[in-house]
């Protein structure tokens, strides 16, 4: 596995930026204690996203995400969404279409990166896990599957949460019905949408959130799994679940 820093001029931040990519390599001969999983042509490609007080660095350095892409020769993109709950915020940079649209095409025109819906996955953890989640429902023509973990799932009411000063950066006076998760439930089609895992520990301070959003998903037709689990909202919960999403993504 190679991990490459791609630094680039994004048309739609307007700005210098980078990205990190886990890319497989076939041969790794001489690597002790590696498990390389066999892949042929143009890789499957994983776009990770980050929580509220990270960056792209952070899941590279707190799990063991390299490893378990090797497992499966799957690429890794670890974008930054700085704390914009990946929305094309109302005073701010337009994170939602940059990790929507620019990431990928920017990682596919300088790797070989499967450009087929079918071998297209996002996940992230927190606030990562929200925009992976309403970045996938926006989205089904660029996505097989998308994983939330630990996330942030009721977008409205979590917002109290957070300082009026950001809140007002992100959405302005109001939050639109297409920020809501619930709202895109509602729209998504069995014969379109992505495949979903969620995943979200007892003790965990948005557990009630995961629990009405599964709720809300189980009351459709979807392709829908939903995990609860011992645990909290922290790293170890995270590390561990990855690698459970990741098979659960390449299941199929």
């Amino acid at each position: 596995m190679a991990f490459i820093n791609i630094k680039f001029m994004s048309e739609v931040l307007g700005r210098n930026t980078e990205i990190a990519v886990m890319i497989p390599q076939h041969s790794t001969n001489g690597q002790i204690g590696v498990v390389n999983g066999k892949s042929s042509g143009k890789f499957k490609t994983l776009v990770l996203l980050h929580g509220l007080s990270d960056d792209f660095s952070i899941w590279a350095r707190r799990t063991n995400i390299e490893r378990y892409a090797t497992e499966h020769g799957i690429a890794v993109i670890l974008p930054s969404g700085d704390r914009s709950f990946y929305t094309d915020m109302k005073h701010g940079d337009k994170f939602y279409t940059y990790i929507s649209q620019e990431v990928l095409d920017i990682a596919r025109e300088f790797l070989p990166l499967s450009d087929r819906k079918e071998d297209t996955f996002i996940a992230g953890n927190s606030m990562g896990g929200y925009g992976a989640l309403k970045i996938a429902l926006k989205n089904p023509d660029r996505f097989c599957a998308a994983m939330g973990l630990s996330s942030v799932s009721d977008i409205i009411n979590h917002m109290d949460n957070i300082t009026p000063e950001l809140k007002d950066n992100i959405f302005g006076e109001t939050i639109s019905d297409e920020e809501d998760l619930f709202y895109l439930l509602k729209k998504a089609k069995k014969e379109t949408a992505p495949r979903i895992f969620m995943c979200v520990g007892k003790g965990d301070f948005l557990y009630e959130e995961n629990v009405r959003l599964s709720k809300a998903f189980f009351s459709t037709d979807l392709d829908y799994t939903y995990i609860e689990d011992e645990g909290v909202h922290d790293w170890d919960f995270w590390d561990k679940y990855i690698r459970i999403a990741l098979k659960w993504a390449l299941k199929k």
